[in-house]
């Protein structure tokens, strides 16, 4: 699926979802008549790498949570997706589990009393490492986009950090901003 097929903005991602919607994954891949699901490879308390206790705001060697998904488009892998959470907010809680969250995970936050209200997004494109490669399905030469999201609370806190990797070919962002 090229760029001029698949525009995706960040807003029902950073929404909790109401009691019985699907996570905002499969219902935007709905919406557009194809499958979206997900699968975690791996959930936890990891050490945070060092870009990833910066943006949470806690020291290097910090355990945090993480979520690490493989995302899939009509069955084809579509986007790596790692999401930390700060260890005291995640731990003992179903982000650190592997089983789905009803809902999706900014819906748990929201119930455990932590809401995004600022959300700061950096895009980079680079080549992909070789296990990208693998998991993504794609060419030596495919070069992938990198979104990384930090999302805050209303004190300013950083409650979540994602992220995604996906095939620059096959994804074409797009941010809308309202002025006053």
């Amino acid at each position: 699926m090229g760029a001029s097929e698949w525009v995706s903005t960040s807003m029902p991602y950073l929404t909790p979802r109401k009691e019985g919607q699907p996570d905002a994954w499969g219902a935007e891949a709905a919406s557009r008549g194809h499958r979206g699901r997900q699968r975690i490879v791996h959930a936890g308390e990891v050490v945070a790498p060092p870009e990833v206790a910066e943006l949470l705001g806690v020291a290097e060697g910090t355990d945090v949570v993480v979520r690490r998904r493989i995302m899939y488009l009509d069955d084809q892998p579509y986007e790596l997706t790692d999401t930390y959470y700060p260890a005291p907010i995640a731990r003992g809680t179903r982000l650190a589990g592997t089983a789905k969250i009803p809902g999706g995970a900014v819906t748990l936050l929201a119930e455990l009393g932590h809401i995004g209200v600022r959300v700061r997004e950096d895009v980079i494109a680079r080549m992909p490492r070789a296990e990208e490669r693998e998991a993504l399905q794609t060419g030596p030469v495919e070069p992938v986009l990198q979104l990384t999201r930090t999302t805050l609370d209303g004190d300013d806190r950083p409650i979540q950090v994602d992220r995604m990797t996906m095939p620059a070919d096959r994804q074409r962002l797009r941010y809308e901003i309202r002025i006053g």
